[in-house]
């Protein structure tokens, strides 16, 4: 009787260890075959031609290789409400399955905390893929506006340009404003960052915030002509190429205003940060993060980032993370503060 019920399981048997690791396989097979035939689509919370647009579409061209597939990529422009347009619609729109990442203006975090107006969305529950990285920001004018110094510019109004309040460009001119006594007048509305530097060209507006590479991939003759006067730069450390300017929160009287300034100075640190919705499998979200990462060590993406003049210095996404965390979670009383001198 052994002997027969052997014979009889025995075939069963195999059979298990047959289907049993097919079985088990399949959750990783699909997971390895997602991106297969899908096009991923990459927002931009800026308009075209800027910077951001333009690492966009160079992360577009090769990070698709380095995921299983290969799905192809496209970059969708989506500028508006001072980038909140895009951080909502990622947050509460977009597909919870790796079809969908965005790049965001790296002052969205800062602005969820200090002001709030459009808000949709809580950026620490965001699933934060890594960050080109960036030069500072800083705040300039024309020098033929005839501004020259910061006790100048405590005197003598500023126009500057802006895309709205929830944009870095917006940001450092108001809390200069409110904290060192500057006289910047900022006027919002342009569709981009890139149509804030057309409006300087064009007289509407002689001064402007923004980061030091947007500069030099798109009026490099600003600075070859050295055409710019610089008041502030916000970064952790000065650049190198402009070594003179003082970090904003250099400028701070006394350690309470530091670290408000350095709560400010925040975005700064997250370069050009870029990110998956929440809700998105976390095994996927790996594969998303280590082809972002692979795709910015790619030698024709670095070739084209130095010919575009990008400087790249990458921040994985737990880095990222945990920069959005301090964020979004810093002390009451320095947040408060923050929002005074955004007033």
């Amino acid at each position: 009787m052994f002997a027969r019920q052997g014979t009889r399981i025995a075939p069963l048997t195999a059979a298990l260890f047959v289907v049993l690791p097919a079985f088990f396989a399949t959750p990783a097979a699909a997971q390895e075959d997602f991106f297969k035939g899908k096009t991923i689509t990459v927002i931009t919370s800026t308009g075209p031609g800027g910077v951001y647009d333009l690492v966009a579409r160079l992360t577009a061209r090769h990070m698709g290789k380095y995921l299983a597939g290969a799905p192809n990529m496209v970059v969708n422009n989506m500028p508006g409400a001072g980038n909140m347009l895009a951080a909502n619609y990622m947050y509460e729109v977009a597909p919870k399955d790796g079809t969908t990442i965005a790049v965001f203006n790296n002052a969205v975090p800062l602005n969820q905390v200090l002001d709030g107006r459009g808000v949709r969305f809580d950026a620490s529950k965001f699933n934060w893929l890594g960050s080109t990285g960036g030069r500072n920001e800083a705040v300039f004018a024309f020098r033929s506006a005839g501004v020259l110094t910061l006790e100048e510019l405590r005197k003598t109004e500023l126009v500057v340009g802006s895309t709205g309040p929830g944009s870095s460009i917006a940001i450092y001119p108001t809390v200069m404003n409110n904290m060192l006594g500057a006289k910047f007048r900022i006027v919002n509305g342009y569709k981009s960052s890139t149509e804030v530097f057309l409006a300087m060209e064009r007289g509407e507006v002689n001064a402007r915030s923004g980061s030091l590479a947007s500069i030099s991939a798109g009026f490099q003759k600003w600075l070859d002509e050295k055409r710019l006067v610089f008041f502030a730069q916000v970064g952790s450390r000065r650049d190198k190429e402009i070594p003179d300017v003082p970090l904003l929160t250099e400028l701070a009287r006394n350690e309470e205003e530091r670290r408000v300034l350095a709560l400010i100075s925040s975005p700064a640190e997250l370069g050009q940060p870029y990110l998956a919705p929440p809700g998105v499998p976390e095994a996927r979200v790996r594969q998303l993060r280590e082809a972002f990462a692979k795709s910015l060590r790619d030698s024709d993406f670095v070739s084209e980032a130095e010919k575009a003049q990008v400087d790249l210095d990458p921040i994985s996404g737990e880095a990222i993370a945990k920069i959005v965390h301090d964020v979004v979670h810093a002390p009451e009383h320095v947040v408060a503060a923050a929002r005074n001198a955004l007033k």
